[in-house]
């Protein structure tokens, strides 16, 4: 794993310490000397984690962190705040300021360089997961993370009474929280509910916690979902694993309830972006490979499908057809009654094509008025019928259009061809249908023919 790492603090001697032992886990590292400066290099994307002072002279670290976190182009770069101080009101006054971690001088260098592995980690999935969101939706993005935090859900893991106890009673106010003892029991409730963040004890007797946080990581439902361990002081050690297993953050006992409402309140930002943003990688996905006028897939849908399909019907030794349709004399509908009524005319038809296959089936638009329907499982003779019973429902009932102010006519032509051995191809499948469905409109529209060898 390598990242640019950028140290900022005025006293020299404190950045080649830091820098030494970041190099020496082969990071890249950038230094600035003043507030100013880290600034200037966040905004310029030259780095992907910010160690940072916070006792520094005109501008301090939380000042830094206040900046970089409001300014959409650096709020997603975690900072780490480096500091003397170690009071918890310290430690809230960054996490309010939007700091990810506190590292407290002198710094343990296995909680150092695990600190920002982890960061680094979780850097690098927020920026694939924006990367792949950004087309046509980059104004969107800077809203991601004024989700509100109203019924989020948190599941408390531990089995001391006089720990979760208190913890309920600082969350409550704010979130829904469930507590679950039994380990193994919290594992099937996070998979099967909808948690915000999980808080895990790391003392668990009954249960490895490590394991418990290994297992969250490991299933693809709670991969992403937050965890904060509660950890004695005593367990250094742990702390570190948990951290190296992608636990996000850790809070020591005893726990002021201002800084677990602030790493809480963290966390809770971080699952609703990353939720926020699935979506939208999910919704552009959709946008990608389906027709946005009709519904049904499209072109680069079918280019791209249409080859596992057939690999299949090779494989398991089943036949397989396709049929071409294109609407009769369309472009006269667009020129007598408005592109307008031909959008209805094309909308309808697809919902008659959906009616007429079956959900196995791939339906797309091809382009323009012409269909294309996919049938695994299919011969020819079920294909002929299917394409028939397509051609007649369309013929046998016009189409109301204009808010019922119009019905028109419409007829279908329609090619129909199957997959014929191991040596057929997407492209030879496609051209069969083409081919038959040019001979349909030659011999006068309205009517289905089969495949005629290319």
């Amino acid at each position: 794993m390598t990242a640019r790492i950028l140290v900022v603090d005025d006293i020299a001697a404190n950045v080649k310490l830091l820098e030494a032992r970041l190099m020496a886990e082969y990071f890249q590292v950038l230094t600035a000397s003043n507030g100013a400066d880290a600034l200037e290099i966040c905004k310029k994307g030259l780095c992907d984690l910010v160690l940072l002072d916070v006792m520094m002279p005109q501008m301090d670290g939380f000042e830094v962190c206040r900046q970089l976190k409001e300014d959409p182009k650096t709020s997603f770069i975690p900072v780490v705040m480096v500091t003397a101080l170690d009071l918890p009101e310290d430690r809230v006054k960054g996490l309010e300021c939007g700091a990810d971690d506190f590292l407290t001088k002198p710094v343990n260098d296995l909680t150092l360089i695990t600190r920002v592995k982890s960061l680094v980690r979780l850097k690098s999935l927020t920026d694939e997961l924006r990367l792949r969101a950004q087309t046509g939706k980059e104004l969107e993005l800077e809203n991601l993370f004024k989700s509100s935090e109203k019924n989020s859900k948190i599941l408390v893991v531990d089995e001391r009474p006089s720990s979760y106890e208190k913890v309920v009673k600082v969350l409550a106010g704010q979130y829904s929280v469930s507590v679950v003892p039994d380990a193994q029991e919290a594992l099937f409730k996070a998979a099967e509910e909808d948690f915000d963040t999980v808080i895990v004890s790391l003392s668990l007797s009954s249960y490895d916690p490590l394991r418990f946080c290994s297992h969250l990581r490991s299933l693809e439902r709670t991969r992403l979902l937050p965890i904060l361990a509660i950890a004695d002081h005593e367990h250094e050690d742990r702390v570190i694993r948990a951290l190296d297993l992608g636990v996000n953050d850790y809070i020591r006992r005893p726990i002021d309830p201002n800084e677990l409402l602030a790493r809480v309140r963290s966390q809770v930002k971080r699952k609703n972006y990353n939720t926020l943003l699935g979506e939208s990688v999910q919704e552009s996905i959709e946008l990608s490979v389906r027709d946005g006028l009709t519904g049904l897939h499209n072109r680069r849908y079918l280019d791209s499908h249409l080859g596992e399909m057939l690999k299949s019907a090779k494989s398991l030794g089943k036949p397989m057809s396709l049929i071409i349709c294109d609407i009769d004399r369309f472009k006269l509908v667009n020129d007598e009654h408005g592109h307008d009524v031909g959008d209805e005319v094309i909308r309808e038809f697809s919902e008659r094509i959906r009616k007429n296959i079956r959900t196995i089936d791939l339906a797309c638009r091809y382009g323009g008025e012409e269909f294309v329907v996919a049938m695994p499982d299919t011969d020819m003779a079920l294909a002929l019928v299917v394409a028939e019973r397509l051609r007649n429902e369309v013929a046998a009932h016009p189409f109301i259009v204009a808010n019922g102010a119009k019905q028109l006519p419409i007829t279908v032509s329609v090619g129909v061809s199957t997959f014929q051995d191991g040596d057929d191809t997407p492209k030879k499948l496609m051209k069969r249908a083409d081919l038959a469905l040019y001979q349909a409109k030659s011999n006068g529209r309205n009517q289905v023919v089969k495949e005629i060898a290319a």
